[in-house]
């Protein structure tokens, strides 16, 4: 460093000389010194450009992503020690930087996994910038890189992602491998690196649509079942009185009056079992093994309906598989999904009702019971959860909507699983999260 202010005291010097000999034209001594100057010139502007290519390597390293570069520092006095010194120093300043970058980018990304979430970043051309996994847990895909790959989920999500502007609420629902799924879709809008990227905030809300569906109808039933009652036991009990009466002679009285009797007991029990959706018991919940348990709901389902043409088996279920439910309730779910599977096959030959459970890669545990009698009809499939719907002659409409309220009560779900082709199996799902 010293060499280094010698040489431009030096050149200063040699500088102001020759601005002196020049107004004094000593044109002798102008050639001595004119030579001299050029060199500490051309030294000056080899170490310019030497110093400028060792900057520019250290920003090339930098943006390949280099951290090894290094400059030696223990250089002889001839070289620019100072300079590696400095260079290497404005190195590890911006290392530094790049990695609590990466560091803050891997703990925002860690934080967005554990968010209930899903996000999914676009850019203008429809690149994913960025999901995490609740996005992927809920579109049902293992890679998402661009926007076109949903058009195997849904061709209508993929258009709502490719037409969605900051600012837009949207809800879309399609069909997967699990049942039908609806999502709330937010779209916000940021700017990084000169691109312009959306945020798409994803939530699940089947569960809030089906809390909401069943209140309404719980709501309902309470109202019907309170004035029917009110309006059919008085009705009952004083036909029963008139019967009592000693001048009940007449036949034709009697009968009558045994016939509104009659009808206005029925009426009662019927509306007595819609109350059931009403006063479910809070479940009590305990660990149960799966196998067993199912294993249990096949000797009952065959004891209650013998049906020598249908065959009921399990095809997978590991022993070590354990729920945490209500076990009574969950078998009330159970049977009356049998029940409807054996009612729906009939006397159909080579009947078959298989049952599955599963852990599924959220964690959930599934069980799935499905049989081969004929499919429900589309008009019918979305209405089959709907208190006071049913699709048999004698049917009350009370099974699948109180076996989805015990699912619900449970922190689970029962679904159907949309028919996907022609013959395909009759599929209900039980999912306990």
């Amino acid at each position: 460093m010293k060499l280094f202010f010698f040489r431009l005291f030096t050149v200063l010097v040699l500088a102001i000389a020759c601005t002196l000999l020049i107004q004094q034209r000593n044109w002798l001594w102008l050639c001595v010194i004119v030579p001299s100057f050029l060199v500490s010139i051309g030294w000056f502007y080899r170490l310019y450009t030497f110093n400028t290519r060792k900057i520019a390597f250290l920003l090339d390293a930098i943006e390949n992503d280099d951290p090894a570069v290094r400059f030696y520092e223990h250089a002889s006095p001839g070289d620019s020690s100072m300079v590696n010194v400095m260079l290497n120093r404005i190195a590890r300043i911006l290392y530094n930087v790049k990695q609590e970058t990466a560091q803050r980018e891997k703990y925002y990304e860690l934080i967005m996994d554990f968010v209930e979430t899903g996000i999914v970043v676009l850019n203008s051309k429809g690149s994913v910038y960025q999901k995490n996994k609740e996005a992927m847990n809920l579109l049902g895909l293992d890679v998402l890189t661009h926007v076109k790959q949903l058009s195997r989920i849904s061709d209508e999500l993929m258009i709502a992602l490719e037409k969605a502007v900051p600012g837009d609420k949207l809800q879309i629902q399609f069909n997967t491998e699990r049942g039908t799924v609806h999502l709330a879709l937010r779209v916000s809008g940021i700017r990084i690196k000169d691109e312009e990227l959306r945020i798409i905030a994803l939530s699940d809300i089947n569960r809030e649509l089906d809390e909401r569906e069943i209140d309404s109808w719980i709501r309902l039933t309470r109202v019907l079942t309170h004035e029917i009652m009110n309006s059919l036991t008085p009705v009952t009990s004083l036909s029963e009185t008139l019967l009592a009466l000693p001048g009940a002679e007449n036949e034709e009285m009697k009968q009558g009056l045994e016939t509104i009797h009659s009808t206005g007991k029925g009426l009662i029990n019927f509306v007595m079992s819609y109350r059931k959706l009403t006063r479910l018991p809070s479940p009590e919940p305990s660990l149960f093994y799966v196998r067993p348990f199912l294993e249990r709901m096949i000797r009952l389902a065959q004891h209650q309906h013998p049906c020598p043409n249908i065959t009921l088996s399990i095809l997978e279920a590991r022993e070590d598989l354990i729920v945490f439910a209500d076990e009574n309730l969950i078998a009330q779910v159970v049977t009356n999904l049998l029940k409807n599977a054996i009612q729906a096959i009939g006397n159909a030959p080579d009947g078959k009702i298989t049952l599955k459970a599963y852990c599924d890669p959220q964690e959930s545990i599934r069980i799935e019971i499905a049989n081969n009698g004929p499919a429900i009809p589309p008009d019918a499939a979305g209405q089959i959860f709907v208190p006071f719907f049913t699709t048999k002659e004698e049917g009350s409409g009370i099974g699948l909507s109180l076996s989805k309220q015990i699912m619900r009560l449970s922190g689970g779900t029962l679904t159907l699983l949309p028919y996907k082709e022609k013959g395909q199996a009759t599929v209900f799902v039980l999912v306990f999260n």
